[in-house]
């Protein structure tokens, strides 16, 4: 068995970049940071803010939202996996890309930041059947773990 699952929220730092491939499949990247913030050891040695960047690809349906309503600013909750991709650049240096293939989003901007349209949780199962179900045997006393 093995698991390869990703849950990222962070910040959208640049407007998204949004294609359409021959078929008529829409596909969008995003870059989102996620921050470590600032803190103090007890020996008070000062350790600085540290942010990580991601890269998002987005799908279909998924990506048609990210094209209407996600912007620079925006703070999102993604869910995906992880894929690492190999190609060749222009000078011939074999490169390695990791890029997070998002099966679902939530938009955690506020209202008053974003159209409201925008708010709510999308998913790129366009069948719900297919999409993964939620949990529901989650108790009422049971810790969520942030």
């Amino acid at each position: 068995m093995s698991l390869n699952k990703v849950m990222l929220i962070g910040n959208v730092g640049q407007e998204p970049t949004v294609r359409y491939l021959d078929t008529g499949v829409c596909v969008a990247s995003v870059r989102l940071a996620t921050t470590d913030r600032a803190y103090t050891m007890r020996d008070g040695t000062q350790v600085p803010e540290r942010a990580e960047w991601h890269s998002l690809l987005f799908w279909d349906k998924l990506a048609e939202t990210v094209e209407k309503y996600v912007h620079k600013g925006d703070k999102l909750y993604v869910e995906g996996k992880i894929q690492t991709r190999s190609y060749t650049d222009k000078q011939g240096i074999s490169r390695q890309v990791v890029e997070i293939m998002v099966n679902s989003m939530e938009m955690l901007t506020p209202k008053s930041a974003a159209a409201p349209a925008a708010q709510g949780v999308a998913s790129s199962y366009p069948n719900q059947a297919s999409a993964p179900q939620p949990v529901t045997n989650v108790s009422d006393n049971d810790e969520i773990p942030f």
